[in-house]
C-alpha cells in the first residue's frame, strides 16, 4: 500500500462509499441516509478551501484502502489551532493497522500545519477507535450523553485530545 493525497477526481466515489457504508453499518458517522456525489463534492470544496490534507492509502492497484482529514473544530478565530480529524477505513480492511498509518500521517500533518490541538469525537461504544487513539497519545477530554439517536439507542459522543508542541510561537488574531 501507498500513501497519497487524495482528490476528488480520483477518489470522490471511493470515499463516498466508504462513508455510506459507515453511515449504513455503523455508529461511526451519526447519520441515517446515504451522502451523494453533490455532498461530495461540497466536502472536498470545504478541504480545499481551509487547506485541510485529505490523506489516504491505496493497494498496489489504485484501490482506496482508507483516507483521513481534519477540519476546523469550531468556526471561531479564536479556535485557529485545533482541529477535528475523521479516519475511516474500508471495511474489509478493518484491523490490519490501516487507521494507525492514517492517525499517524493525519497527526503529523497536524504539526506540519503548526496546529496544537487535535479532537476526535468517537462512538463512545466504538472500543477499537479509542484504543488506537489512546496509543497515540489521546486523552479523554469529556463525553456527552445521549449526543445521538440511531439504530434504536442513544449513542454517547466521548472526545479525545491530543496537544502537540506547535506552533512554537502561538498569536492572538
Amino acid at each position: 500500500m501507498h500513501l497519497v493525497s487524495c482528490t476528488e477526481e480520483r477518489h470522490a466515489q471511493a470515499i463516498l462509499d466508504i462513508f455510506n457504508d459507515a453511515i449504513a453499518n455503523s455508529t461511526a458517522l451519526y447519520e441515517y441516509h446515504p451522502r451523494t456525489l453533490d455532498t461530495m463534492n461540497k466536502w472536498f470544496a470545504a478541504k480545499r478551501a481551509g487547506g485541510y490534507p485529505v490523506i489516504g492509502y491505496e493497494d498496489a492497484g489504485g484501490t482506496l484502502l482508507g483516507f483521513a482529514s481534519y477540519g476546523a473544530f469550531r468556526g471561531y478565530p479564536a479556535n485557529k489551532y485545533a482541529v477535528e480529524h475523521s479516519v475511516y477505513v474500508r471495511g474489509d480492511q478493518r484491523g490490519k493497522g490501516l487507521g494507525r498509518a492514517l492517525l499517524e500521517q493525519v497527526i503529523a500533518a497536524a504539526g506540519q500545519a503548526d496546529l496544537h490541538t487535535i479532537v476526535g469525537g468517537i462512538d463512545a461504544d466504538n472500543r477499537a477507535s479509542i484504543a488506537l487513539h489512546e496509543q497515540l497519545g489521546f486523552v479523554h477530554a469529556g463525553t456527552v450523553r445521549h449526543a445521538a439517536f440511531k439504530f434504536g439507542r442513544w449513542l454517547d459522543l466521548a472526545f479525545y485530545q491530543l496537544i502537540l508542541p506547535t506552533p512554537a510561537a502561538p498569536v492572538d488574531g
